[in-house]
């Protein structure tokens, strides 16, 4: 999790990933944010608009109409690639959404079916609204797609987030069909790739096998947490903690942000809060868990996310 970046922070990281950038109006001050929070904030939505003609499609992202007040967005991409901020703050854009999706962004893992709205979307992600019609056959413009692969690239850099942070509409909200033309999983390639990531192969069409189950060794996943708190920086010394702290960030137990595979203190104290959970205390009356990975524990967690113990 993360609290939002500043209204000037989101223009800059914008700006700095290379695109065109149009400022409307009072955008920094334009929110909903009498009605509800505003953060922390987990991702990126990508929408379409149903509407024809950047200016129009503009002035009602900014505006809304009967019945859904305006803004609708925090970005509106049009179809020549340019960005047109018209909020910053709580939008009217995510509605009611699947919490077991939202679970996944933080994880940064594959989504399950969204089947439920039962979750404010307004208050935790990012919105760009994108100049289409959405009916399938309105073309998405070569500097459209990349200036929505640029945006959303931008604020994942920003807040050290990779692709699987980035979803759309319909992946969110049941019975939402947007954003339409494209598929969400070619737009987190481009994103992913932007941010570093590797290229697919050319011309590869098979799909790749299965995952193994991650396994964790216990003994290393200990060492770590023993030695990494007292280490200067925050060095990888098991490359295992990192699918640690994964679960622990699905749990809530632990900010996104931490998620670096550094066993530090806020691991440890997410991971006191999930022994907890699992009934251990320390050793005296009213003393919290030590943050050490036990046996037990590591099994429970490795069981409810994924991997296993060794």
């Amino acid at each position: 999790m993360a609290p939002p970046m500043s209204a000037n922070s989101f223009l800059a990281a914008l700006l700095q990933e290379g695109l065109e950038v149009v400022q409307v109006g009072d955008w920094r001050d334009h929110n909903r944010n009498s009605k509800g929070p505003w953060g922390p904030v987990h991702g990126v939505m990508i929408h379409h608009t149903v509407t024809k003609g950047s200016k129009a499609t503009v002035d009602i992202c900014r505006k809304g109409y009967a019945g859904l007040p305006g803004p609708l967005c925090h970005g509106v991409i049009t179809k020549d690639g340019k960005v047109h901020l018209v909020g910053y703050g709580r939008a009217n854009h995510a509605g009611l959404g699947d919490d077991d999706v939202l679970r996944a962004v933080i994880a940064e893992k594959t989504f399950p079916a969204d089947d439920e709205a039962n979750t404010d979307g307004n208050r935790h992600f990012y919105g760009f609204e994108c100049e289409n019609l959405g009916d399938g056959k309105d073309p998405w413009p070569a500097a459209q797609l990349e200036a929505i692969e640029k945006a959303a690239a931008a604020v994942c850099r920003y807040h050290g987030w990779n692709e699987q942070s980035v979803l759309g509409h319909l992946e969110w909200q049941p019975g939402k069909v947007d954003p339409r033309g494209f598929t969400m999983a070619s737009m987190r390639d481009r994103v992913r790739v932007r941010l570093g990531g590797a290229r697919p192969a050319p011309g590869s069409t098979q799909p790749l096998p299965p995952p193994k189950r991650p396994v964790i060794d216990l003994s290393k996943l200990q060492h770590a947490a023993r030695t990494n708190p007292g280490m200067k920086g925050t060095p990888v010394t098991y490359a295992g903690v990192r699918t640690w702290e994964a679960a622990l960030v699905d749990e809530g137990l632990l900010a996104k942000r931490r998620l670096d595979g550094h066993f530090g203190t806020d691991t440890v104290d997410a991971t006191s809060a999930w022994q907890e959970r699992c009934g251990y205390r320390g050793r005296k009356p009213g003393q919290p868990a030590d943050g050490i990975p036990g046996l037990d524990s590591a099994k429970r967690l490795g069981k409810k996310h994924g991997f296993d113990v060794k």
